[in-house]
């Protein structure tokens, strides 16, 4: 069965869990996102290390990337909080609407 068909059929038969499955999509993208963006500013530290030509250089190199790392750090909390409630609140509609359909089927 193709990818756009499975989604289709979600979305019509399950409104719960297509929301579910709309959820765990956002929070991929969002982690990846996050990933990408960690590796961003790594090559960013690693060039400023390489044009550094003295200690001073190498530590403002590393300061700068210490106050972008913290709040980066700070952002990653921030979203862990916000999609670990929206995973939950997701969830718990998506279980409690499955449990009801199961009723309903017997």
């Amino acid at each position: 069965m193709p990818r756009e068909q499975t989604r289709s059929d979600r979305s019509t038969t399950d409104p719960a869990g297509s929301e579910f499955f709309n959820t765990l999509e956002e929070m991929r993208r969002d982690w990846m996102a996050r990933a990408t963006a960690e590796v961003e500013l790594s090559l960013k530290l690693s060039k400023k290390l390489t044009d550094a030509h003295s200690v001073p250089d190498a530590v403002a190199a590393y300061q700068e990337w210490l106050n972008d790392e913290m709040g980066a750090r700070a952002e990653d909390a921030r979203l862990l909080m916000s999609s670990g409630q929206k995973f939950m609140d997701t969830t718990s509609r998506f279980l409690s609407s499955g449990w009801t359909n199961v009723g309903m089927t017997t």
